[in-house]
């Protein structure tokens, strides 16, 4: 058995959609799995809406997703004097031929058709011409089989079968010498060598006029899985009404690209019951049998769960590293102020995206600039300040700065003072962070250190007494 090679082939018209990264990276696994080639190929032969931007955004993308490939990319539009010269191929073999009809004649017929209840398909009227209509313009046409039935067994839907009189001789070649998707891609597939074809299942209807072209041109008719699609939360097909759809949007929203990947493997396919899947057990467990056969909705909470695990248990030195941007975003740098892994640490147990994280680290790089009046009114100004020195006091005796020694001394003030911890630090939270949605005091202090967390009490101390 010859070794299996997939490929992923985006077209350059706009970013990776989550879509598309579910495709390749159902490619990728089975490639891994048995020991395969992964392509990637860029389709970029729609020359007007293709562009050098869309193509970036594609392999960082994959990149960001670690769906490293095997070979390529490769570009169509390299392979335009190898389409010419296999339509010229079909053309002498009598398997093409040259159709002049006009735009407007076959929009007429098109349209007849339709009002008649008949299928809207190009009714044959070049077929049997004979010779060269001179300088007229034309598109070339495969000569499809009129008769019978093609057919092919789908490793995800099951056996497939289309009549051949409800499919009509597909364009190959426009009027302009450019050739057309499906006829390429069948060039692109047999040349690459590719046995397993697995895509989107909006390519179904593509498939039998493909066979019927790798037939003609006597290549070898690969196997074909198609994913169904991903739809959004009204059952519609996954578009950006439905929020985000691009998988760098994702990355700029703080999801990590471990926690995409997991999620997009389980749309569609299912290992039991099991949630979480680590790239290796993707590997070891995927199966394109295995892929269902209806459409999945796309769930951002769900995806959300999986980002907080994949935070939760990521290293503090890894979170640190993709924090940075995020942080630099708003303006924060990290220099000179606590240490970030430290700052990490106090956060990740709670937060769901990077973003989030960032977001909550801002205080301990920038002083609050005003405080929560509402949660500071629950206290008497007095209350406040015996708090703020006392706290003061027993830090700048401190000789230790870990979470659970300052927990300690915040027990020994309340036991002093005969205050309950709510009482200390609700109050102190809001002197270091400037509100009430922050870490426990000790990881707080424990980050910012004793010298800024004086600094912020005593500046709190002022405010109070204003």
């Amino acid at each position: 058995m010859s070794q299996l090679r997939v490929r992923f082939a985006p077209s350059p018209t706009g970013y990776l959609h989550v879509g598309g990264a579910r495709t390749a990276l159902f490619n990728w696994l089975l490639a891994r799995k048995e020991g395969g080639i992964f392509i990637l190929r860029i389709e970029d032969t729609d020359l007007e809406r293709s562009t050098k931007e869309s193509v970036d955004a594609i392999l960082e993308g994959m990149s960001w997703l670690g769906l490293e490939w095997d070979e390529g990319p490769f570009y169509q539009t390299e392979s335009f004097p190898l389409y010419k010269q296999q339509v010229q191929r079909l053309l002498d073999e009598g398997k093409a031929y040259k159709c002049y009809c006009r735009a407007e004649e076959l929009e007429e017929k098109r349209n007849l058709a339709m009002q008649e209840g008949r299928k809207p398909k190009y009714d044959g009227t070049c077929r049997e011409l004979q010779g060269d209509a001179g300088d007229r313009p034309y598109v070339v046409r495969f000569r499809a089989p009129q008769g019978g039935v093609t057919s092919f067994d789908d490793l995800i839907k099951g056996t497939i079968t289309f009549p051949n009189e409800e499919l009509d001789d597909l364009i190959i070649q426009r009027t302009d010498g450019s050739p057309t998707y499906n006829f390429c891609v069948v060039i692109d597939d047999a040349t690459m060598a590719i046995t397993t074809v697995i895509r989107g299942d909006d390519h179904v209807n593509n498939t039998p006029r493909q066979i019927q072209l790798y037939e003609a041109l006597g290549y070898p008719v690969p196997r074909f899985a198609h994913v169904p699609m991903i739809l959004g939360s009204d059952k519609a097909r996954l578009s950006k009404r439905h929020g985000a759809t691009s998988v760098i949007a994702y990355r700029d929203m703080g999801f990590l690209p471990e926690a995409l990947l997991n999620y997009l493997v389980r749309l569609g396919w299912s290992n039991g019951d099991d949630e979480i899947f680590s790239r290796e057990e993707m590997v070891e467990k995927f199966a394109i049998t295995s892929v269902g056969r209806s459409a999945s909705v796309f769930n951002t909470e769900k995806l959300l769960w999986l980002n907080a695990h994949y935070i939760k248990n990521s290293s503090p030195a890894r979170l640190a590293e993709l924090l940075l941007p995020h942080l630099s975003r708003r303006g924060v740098t990290t220099d000179g102020g606590p240490d970030l892994e430290k700052v990490i640490v106090t956060l990740q147990e709670r937060a769901q995206t990077l973003e989030e994280m960032a977001e909550r680290a801002l205080f301990f790089y920038q002083a609050p600039a005003s405080y929560d009046e509402a949660a500071l009114a629950k206290f008497d100004k007095g209350h406040l300040q015996a708090v703020f020195g006392a706290v003061d006091e027993k830090l700048a005796a401190a000789g230790v700065v870990e979470p659970a020694a300052i927990d300690a001394l915040f027990k020994e003030i309340c036991a002093d003072n005969g205050w309950k911890m709510g009482q200390v630090g609700q109050p102190v939270r809001i002197a270091l962070s400037g509100g009430t949605q922050a870490p426990g005091i000790g990881e707080i202090v424990a980050a910012l250190g004793i010298a800024e967390t004086r600094l912020r009490l005593q500046k709190a101390r002022e405010y109070v007494t204003l």
